[in-house]
C-alpha cells in the first residue's frame, strides 16, 4: 500500500515513485517546491548545476551537469562520488538551484563532482540490493561494536550505489578509538568503510518518526539547520519546565520551541518591566504569570488566613500601581474601585398591580402517584374467600 500523501493511479502510487515501500517520512523528506514550474518562461541557457538527493532525501548535494545531458526533477542519475559511483534523484534544476546554493552558502567553484549519465534498470536493481543490505548490516555492526565494548551507537548505514563503500553514522559522547572496529567491519562486510559521527538531532533526522503533535519530525522533513534551544524559550512562553514534555525524540529540547519565540518577545514589549512585585495597603503581590493574548498579568497575594488570593490585573492598572509605588504611595486595593451603579428609571408599565404572593393560588404538593394505595380503604373480605 502507498502512503496517503501519494496519489494512486491503479496499483502504483505516484509522487515519490517508491511503489508504496516508503519508510517514515520518505515522501516528504527535504523536498523542494519548484515555484517556477507553472510559469511559461523558456530557459534558453540552463544552469549547469543540479541538486540531487540520496536515500530518499536523507542527504542532498550539488553536482555538475554535462552540457549534452538534459535533466528534469525526478530523474534517477549516476554520479561520480570520487570513490566510485552512486545513484541519486534529481530534486531541483534551473535557476532555482542558484538560489538554493546561495541560501546554503555554497560557492559554484566548489562543485567538482559531475553527473555521469541517467540511471538504467540495472543501476536501479543494484541500488535496491544495496538498500536491502543496510538493515542486516546495521544489526551486525551494532553487535560487533558491543563486542568490542565501545561507548558508541551505530545510528544508520548508507551503502553506495555500486556497493563498494558503506558509510556508518554513529553517535558518541566523546572521542572513540574505532581503529579496531574498522578492521572488523572491513573483514566482515568486504567493503570500504567510512565512519561519520553525527549528533542526536542528526540521528533523529535520518531515522525519522512522528512527533507529539502527530506530524512527521521537522528535522526529517524540511528543517536543515539546527539552532540551539534553551529553557528560556519555554519560560518566555509560560510553559511548565517539564523535561518529558519539552524534549523531542532526540532527547534534546524541541526545535519548535523557537518557532513562536519571536512573537512572544515582541508581545512582551507592551508589558511593564520590573513588575515582579507590586504593593498596596493590603500587602505585596508577586507576579505569577503573563497572558500576552488577553493583556493580563496574574499576581499572587499571600494571606495570613486561609488560601492565598489570585489577582488578575490589566496592564494599565499594573503601570498605575508601579507609578504610585515609585512616588511612595500605596493604593487601597490592587483592583480598580468600581463606581456605584446609578439608579435606572424604568420606562415600562408595572403590570403586576396589587397582586402579592400570598394572593396567588398555592400549588398542592405531593399529588397522588400511580400505584400509591396508602390511605385507601380495603374492602372487607367476604366469607369463604381466601
Amino acid at each position: 500500500m502507498s502512503c496517503s500523501g501519494c496519489g494512486v493511479n491503479g496499483s502504483k502510487p505516484q509522487g515519490c515513485n517508491n511503489n508504496g515501500a516508503c519508510s517514515t517520512g520518505g515522501c516528504n523528506r527535504l523536498n523542494t517546491f519548484n515555484w517556477l514550474a507553472d510559469i511559461e518562461v523558456e530557459d534558453f541557457v540552463a544552469y549547469e548545476v543540479v541538486e540531487i538527493s540520496f536515500k530518499h532525501g536523507a542527504r542532498k548535494d550539488f553536482f555538475q551537469r554535462p552540457t549534452h545531458l538534459v535533466l528534469h526533477s525526478g530523474d534517477m542519475v549516476v554520479i561520480d562520488s570520487g570513490s566510485g559511483y552512486d545513484l541519486g534523484r534529481v530534486t531541483l534544476t534551473g535557476e532555482l538551484v542558484r538560489l538554493q546554493m546561495k541560501k546554503k552558502n555554497v560557492h559554484p567553484d566548489r562543485i567538482i563532482r559531475p553527473v555521469v549519465r541517467k540511471a538504467n534498470h540495472r543501476d536501479l536493481e543494484r541500488l535496491e540490493e544495496a538498500r536491502e543490505l543496510e538493515s542486516k548490516t546495521l544489526v551486525r555492526a551494532r553487535a560487533i561494536s558491543r563486542m568490542l565494548d565501545l561507548d558508541m551507537k551505530i545510528a544508520d548505514i548508507e551503502y553506495q550505489g555500486d556497493k563498494r563503500k558503506a558509510t556508518f553514522y554513529f553517535t558518541a559522547n566523546g572521542r572513540v578509538d574505532f581503529r579496531e572496529l574498522i578492521r572488523h567491519y572491513a573483514k566482515e562486510f568486504r567493503v570500504k568503510i567510512e565512519m561519520r559521527q553525527i549528533g542526536s538531532r542528526q540521528e533523529s533526522s535520518r531515522i525519522g518518526g512522528i512527533g507529539s503533535c502527530g506530524r512527521e519530525l521537522c528535522c526529517s522533513t524540511w528543517l536543515t539547520n539546527f539552532k540551539s534551544v534553551s529553557t528560556k524559550a519555554a519560560r518566555y512562553q509560560n510553559l511548565s519546565i517539564n523535561q518529558a514534555k519539552l524534549s523531542g525524540q532526540c532527547g534534546r529540547l524541541k526545535c519548535c520551541l523557537n518557532y513562536e519565540l519571536d512573537l512572544y518577545m515582541e508581545s512582551l514589549e507592551a508589558f511593564p518591566i520590573q513588575a515582579e512585585s507590586i504593593q498596596a495597603k493590603t500587602g505585596r503581590a508577586t507576579l505569577l504569570k503573563i497572558d500576552i493574548f488577553k493583556k493580563l498579568m496574574y499576581y499572587l497575594l499571600p494571606s495570613d488566613r486561609g488560601r492565598d488570593k489570585l489577582l488578575t490585573l490589566p496592564v494599565d492598572r499594573v503601570r498605575a500601581i508601579q507609578q504610585m509605588n515609585r512616588e511612595g504611595v500605596l493604593p487601597d486595593e490592587f483592583l480598580e474601585p468600581v463606581d456605584a451603579v446609578a439608579e435606572i428609571d424604568l420606562d415600562f408599565a408595572d403590570v403586576t398591580g396589587e397582586i402579592v404572593l400570598k394572593d396567588l393560588p398555592k400549588k398542592r404538593k405531593g399529588g397522588r402517584r400511580k400505584g400509591n394505595h396508602r390511605g385507601k380503604r380495603r374492602s372487607p373480605r367476604k366469607p369463604g374467600n381466601k
